[in-house]
């Protein structure tokens, strides 16, 4: 469903070039449910505005939902679903209108685009809201009515540019199962997000990007493996003699010793703790308590990128020149 190569973008600010994207390499198989991910600046945005033919690349080629993305967008737009960070809606509309609409512009029949709209407000549970005001709406109802406007017309591929920002827990949950769905009904989905549970939760595999590059990618737990291995933190009354036995397990690292606290990493870490405890045992270890924890995406970012994503947080500049209107 995406197949780009070598894609690149540069701005031009104050007299000096920005590499914002340096040759990408992305493939999405049909049916997959992809995270995008990187720290803002990263040039994220850049290239998934790239592929939805809002911006024009500098270099490289893609073909995205099976239409060249320089050769003919028009044909890349009709094929895909795009849902912006920003509401989508006019605040001053109603719901129902506002859908059928959408469905017009995509050159739907006036009852093939009601047809259309009462799928999807089955799908995404908006039935009780199609009378009511858009703007009106809560951010959870506001985000599901973006999706709906971005699946009417059953693209084939669906881009999601942080669809749960801002969103209270209950309402993420609601939104992840709808977003489930549309991969359940055989749609390919591209999620940029920057909740790292949300991408652990729904992704079957994630890229991530850092200074315009794509730095990894994998399956979230491929990713997590690749870390130094899993936490293992013990409290006891003997740390010298645990940090001994700790030090002799078969790919313990980074072992540190904190008053009667004993941290360290090592794979697999659930399946060394029998022999570790039995270990701790037979040297008079007394042990107070254990936590094995695996890694998180959030330590991935931290071994790939040298930070974590919430440090590496910042605004993020807006560029103009994609193909034209939309």
């Amino acid at each position: 469903m995406i197949k780009a190569r070598g894609l690149a973008r540069q701005f031009k600010v104050r007299g000096h070039t920005i590499d914002a994207v340096r040759g990408v390499d992305i493939t999405v198989g049909r049916g997959e449910l992809v995270g995008f991910l990187g720290p803002n600046g990263a040039g994220k945005s850049t290239t998934l505005r790239m592929l939805t033919t809002l911006l024009r690349p500098t270099a490289g080629e893609a073909v995205v939902a099976g239409c060249d993305l320089l050769v003919d967008p028009a044909g890349v737009r009709k094929r895909i679903g795009y849902v912006a960070q920003g509401h989508s809606a006019g605040d001053d509309q109603k719901v129902i209108n506002e859908l059928v609409l959408q469905g017009r512009l995509y050159g739907l029949s006036a009852t093939e685009s009601r047809r259309r709209v009462a799928d999807v407000v089955e799908r995404l549970d908006l039935g009780a809201v199609t009378d009511r005001i858009a703007g009106k709406l809560s951010g959870g109802q506001k985000r599901r009515l973006d999706i709906a406007m971005g699946v009417l017309h059953d693209p084939e591929l669906v881009f999601l540019d942080e669809p749960s920002t801002g969103l209270d827990p209950q309402s993420r949950s609601n939104l992840w199962d709808q977003i489930r769905g549309l991969r359940a009904g055989g749609g390919t989905v591209f999620l940029t997000t920057h909740y790292l549970d949300e991408a652990d939760a729904l992704c079957d595999r994630i890229l991530v990007i850092d200074n315009g590059v794509i730095v990894a990618e994998g399956t979230p737990d491929s990713l997590k493996d690749g870390v130094a291995g899993d936490l293992v933190t013990l409290t006891t009354d003997a740390p010298a003699e645990t940090a001994a036995v700790a030090s002799k397990l078969e790919g313990a690292q980074e072992l540190q010793v904190t008053g009667e606290t004993v941290r360290f990493r090592v794979p697999r870490g659930d399946t060394v703790l029998p022999t570790l405890l039995r270990e701790l045992d037979n040297a008079g270890a007394h042990l107070r308590s254990v936590q094995v924890q695996r890694p998180s995406l959030d330590d991935v970012f931290l071994t790939l990128t040298g930070r974590t994503l919430r440090e590496a947080e910042a605004a993020t500049p807006m560029y103009g020149g994609g193909f034209g209107r939309a």
